[in-house]
C-alpha cells in the first residue's frame, strides 16, 4: 500500500478528499475550524514535495446547488492556513473544473465546488415523490448508479493520484471516498488525518495500555449499544453519562421524574448490566445529578440522587460528587476513550460535568495517559476549553469513529487497502 510519506509527488496532480464540512454562522464565518486545521499537514506535504492540489469536499446536506452550502465561503480560511491562493471551480463537473485541473502547475491549488450538489456523490436519487411505488424507486436508483460511474470517472480524470483524508465520511460508500480509489490502483493512499485516526483507534482497540476506561455519554442508549458491547472486550472500566443513564436507572426501579428515558430500551439496559458483569467490566453509571424544573438554562436546579428525582424535574448534568468518583477511576487509567457529553452541554449551566471531564483528560494526558476524544460535543468541549492540544488525539469523525470502534469495515478505508 502506498504511503503519503514515501510517495513521489513531483509534477503530479493529487486529488485529495478532505472533510471540510465545517459549521458556518449566518455571516458564513466558520465557528469551528478543527477539520480544516487537521487536513493542512496532508495538503502541505503534496505541495512541499513538488505536486499540485485538487481539493474536494462536501458541505452540509444540500438538495442541489445552494449558495449557503457553497465551498467558496471557506476559501479565505483555507488560504490563510495553507499560505496559498486558491483557484475555485464553481461546479465540480463543469468545463471550468476540467480546464483548471488540466493546467494546474506544481505548487498550485484548486478547490472544487461542493460534491453533494450532485446526487451522484452519495448515489441516492433525489426528488422522488414520497408515495412513489417500488418500481419507480428501483428505476431511479439504477439510473443514479449508472450516472454515478461517469461522475466518478470525471473526478478521477482530473488527477494522477488520490489521497483520502476524510475520516468523517469514511463510513459512507460515496463516489469521492470509496469508488474513486479504483481509478488509482497503484497511486492511492491515506492522508495524515486518516492515518492518525486509524492508528489512534487501533491503539485503544488492539494495543491499549491497561487499565482502559471508556466514557460513553449522550442522550440515547439505542445509538450507543453496539459501541458499548464492543468496548466490553477491551475496557476495564466504563463510565456511562448523559441522558442515557436514566434508562438504566428506571429499568432498575429508580424514580427519574421527567428525565429523558427510552422505555423500549429498558430490557436492553438490564442486559448491558449483565454483560458488564460477565466480562468483568466495572460500570459507573449512577450517582448524584444536577436536576432542573424545566429544560432551560435558567431553570431552578438542585442536586439529588439519580434514582430519587421528584416528579416534574429532570436530570441535566453529572453532579460534582459524581465526577469526583469518575476522576479517581480516570487518574488510575492508562488509556481513556471519551465519546459523548455527560450533561446537556449546549446549555452553559449544565456543561460543567462535561467541561470538567475535558480538564481531567488534559491533566492525565500530561502524565502519560493515552486519551482519545471523539464525537461532536466531546470534541467541542476540549476545543472550547483550549485542551484540544493537550489530549492525545481528537477524532474528526463522529459516525465514522463509532462504526470503526464497533468493528465495522469502513468503505473509505477498505477502498485504499484493496
Amino acid at each position: 500500500m502506498q504511503k503519503i510519506d514515501n510517495y513521489n509527488f513531483t509534477g503530479k496532480r493529487a486529488i485529495v478528499r478532505v472533510d471540510f464540512n465545517v459549521p458556518l454562522n449566518e455571516s458564513f464565518e466558520i465557528t469551528d475550524d478543527t477539520r480544516i486545521r487537521a487536513a493542512i499537514p496532508t495538503l502541505k506535504k503534496v505541495l512541499d514535495k513538488g505536486g499540485s492540489l485538487i481539493i474536494m469536499s462536501h458541505l452540509g446536506r444540500p438538495k442541489g446547488p445552494e449558495d449557503k452550502f457553497s465551498l467558496k465561503h471557506i476559501i479565505p480560511a483555507i488560504e490563510q492556513k495553507l499560505g496559498k491562493s486558491i483557484k475555485f471551480a464553481n461546479d465540480c463537473m463543469g468545463q471550468e473544473a476540467i480546464e483548471l485541473s488540466a493546467t494546474l502547475q506544481p505548487g498550485e491549488v484548486l478547490l472544487l465546488e461542493n460534491l453533494r450538489f450532485y446526487a451522484q456523490e452519495e448515489g441516492k436519487p433525489r426528488g422522488l415523490a414520497k408515495d412513489a411505488d417500488e418500481a419507480t424507486k428501483k428505476e431511479a436508483k439504477e439510473k443514479i448508479k449508472e450516472s454515478q460511474k461517469e461522475f466518478v470517472k470525471q473526478l478521477a480524470s482530473y488527477a494522477d493520484c488520490y489521497i483520502n483524508d476524510a475520516f468523517g465520511t469514511a463510513h459512507r460508500a460515496h463516489a469521492s471516498t470509496a469508488l474513486i480509489a479504483k481509478y488509482f490502483p497503484n497511486d492511492k493512499m491515506f492522508g495524515y488525518v486518516m492515518e492518525g485516526e486509524i492508528e489512534a483507534i487501533d491503539k485503544v482497540l488492539k494495543t491499549p495500555s491497561k487499565p482502559v476506561t471508556a466514557i460513553i455519554g449522550g442522550a440515547k442508549v439505542s445509538s450507543k449499544i453496539s459501541i458499548i458491547e464492543k468496548l466490553f472486550d477491551v475496557t476495564d472500566n466504563m463510565i456511562i453519562g448523559g441522558g442515557m443513564v436514566f434508562t438504566f436507572i428506571k429499568a432498575q426501579g429508580g424514580q427519574i421524574g421527567a428525565s429523558l428515558c427510552e422505555d423500549d430500551q429498558m430490557e436492553l439496559a438490564l442486559s448491558i448490566l449483565e454483560k458488564a458483569k460477565e466480562k468483568g467490566v466495572k460500570l459507573y453509571y449512577s450517582g448524584d445529578v444536577v436536576i432542573a424544573d424545566k429544560f432551560s438554562n435558567d431553570a431552578n436546579t438542585q442536586v439529588v440522587a439519580d434514582n430519587k428525582i421528584p416528579d416534574g424535574w429532570m436530570g441535566m448534568d453529572a453532579a460534582p460528587s459524581t465526577v469526583d468518583e469518575w476522576e479517581k477511576v480516570l487518574r488510575d487509567s492508562k488509556t481513556v476513550l471519551w465519546n459523548g457529553p455527560v450533561g446537556v452541554f449546549e446549555m452553559a449551566n449544565f456543561a460543567k460535568g462535561t467541561n470538567r471531564i475535558a480538564q481531567i483528560l488534559a491533566e492525565i494526558t500530561d502524565k502519560g495517559v493515552f486519551t482519545l476524544v471523539g464525537g461532536g460535543d466531546s470534541v467541542a468541549a476540549v476545543t472550547q476549553m483550549g485542551f484540544a492540544d493537550r489530549v492525545s488525539y481528537v477524532s474528526t469523525g463522529g459516525g465514522a469513529m463509532l462504526e470503526y470502534l464497533e468493528g465495522k469495515e469502513l468503505p473509505g478505508i477498505a477502498a485504499i487497502r484493496e
